[in-house]
């Protein structure tokens, strides 16, 4: 073996830890690669349901928690003032997308960040009326992501609860004021009932203090039928409201599923699960370098009807045959 020199030992030695130098900082950087996704919600964190539909999407396109993606969540356990606050932690986190549920979350987020992108699903509103994107096909700005037809489809729920309870003449009208996408939904569901020559009955609840309250004087009052609209405070309290409608063997409609599997009688509204599934594409687009206004927003092709038949058994209700044919699911 040829004897190695002092000066060239000097030099492979220090070859080797620059060598080495480099490919620590590689490993570095690499590390540094891995996108945090915030993840913001007014949901409670034990319903975690619809974040998983968004991870089980994204491993299908390769993204694997934990590996290539790491997620950062935030849950404002159904009290909608601390959006705002949980939106600024995630910014301050240094997130690189957010994925924000309903128009309170999605408004929080973008008073919060100009600059990190935005993924909204579950909108419950008009997302151009209500100022989040410019329009549908070109969004601008930073956010983007799925409209849900949540408002428009109103008139079609109350013509369900019509078809299925034939003598109904009033309906209860359960809404939080402070919900813009209420607001708009009770102006929608008066025109319908105009045409169904129904009476609507609206009912406040401001907190989760006021069910009670609201319950009682509904009994009092004894309509044939519910409505529901759908919002934070409604769906983080749909099992009181379902155990309600049951005691009070009322016929009762909602626009999410959850609803009925708590034990509401039927819902219709956008396939929620897609819903969320179709976040994972949009994720995946903007990791890869598209930007949000450049991403237009979509509108979903898919809805689900679901029939609470055990409920109406409950409640005395016979559900027309006609009616149970167009159900997309019957839970018996």
């Amino acid at each position: 073996m040829t004897p190695v020199n002092g000066h060239k030992l000097v030099a492979i030695l220090a070859l080797g830890a620059m060598l080495l130098a480099l490919t620590c900082v590689v490993e570095a950087q690499q590390a540094k690669k891995i996108p945090r996704i915030g993840y913001l919600s007014f949901e409670p964190a034990s319903d975690s349901a619809r974040a998983e539909a968004i991870r089980l999407a994204l491993r299908e396109l390769g993204y694997i928690e934990g590996q290539n993606i790491a997620f950062a969540y935030r849950y404002a356990e159904g009290k909608v003032d601390r959006l705002p606050d949980l939106a600024d932690e995630l910014v301050r986190s240094k997130v690189d997308i957010i994925i924000a549920v309903n128009f309170q979350g999605i408004h929080a987020a973008k008073n919060a960040t100009k600059a990190i992108p935005i993924v909204m699903v579950n909108v419950g509103r008009d997302p151009v009326e209500g100022g989040l994107i410019e329009s549908l096909a070109r969004p601008g700005g930073n956010v983007t992501g799925i409209a849900n037809l949540g408002v428009e489809l109103n008139g079609k729920r109350l013509e369900l609860l019509k078809e299925a309870v034939t003598k109904i003449s009033r309906v209860a009208e359960l809404y939080d004021p402070a919900n813009p996408g209420n607001l708009v939904g009770v102006k929608e569901v008066l025109t319908a009932a105009r045409t169904l020559k129904l009476t609507i009955q609206p009912w406040e609840v401001r907190s989760a203090n006021d069910f009670e309250r609201v319950f009682s004087a509904m009994g009092k009052q004894r309509p044939d039928g519910l409505y529901v609209h759908g919002g934070p405070l409604t769906y983080t309290n749909l099992k009181r409201i379902a155990d309600f409608t049951l005691k009070s063997r009322l016929p009762s409609i909602y626009s999410q599923t959850e609803y009925v599997h708590a034990g509401g009688l039927m819902s219709y509204g956008n396939d929620f699960t897609e819903h969320y599934r179709r976040v994972a594409y949009y994720v995946d687009r903007i990791l890869k370098g598209t930007k949000p206004a450049d991403l237009p927003v979509e509108q979903p092709t898919k809805f689900e009807f679901v029939i609470n038949l055990k409920t109406a058994r409950q409640i005395g209700l016979t559900i027309p045959q006609s009616l149970l044919y167009r159900a997309d699911k019957v839970i018996k």
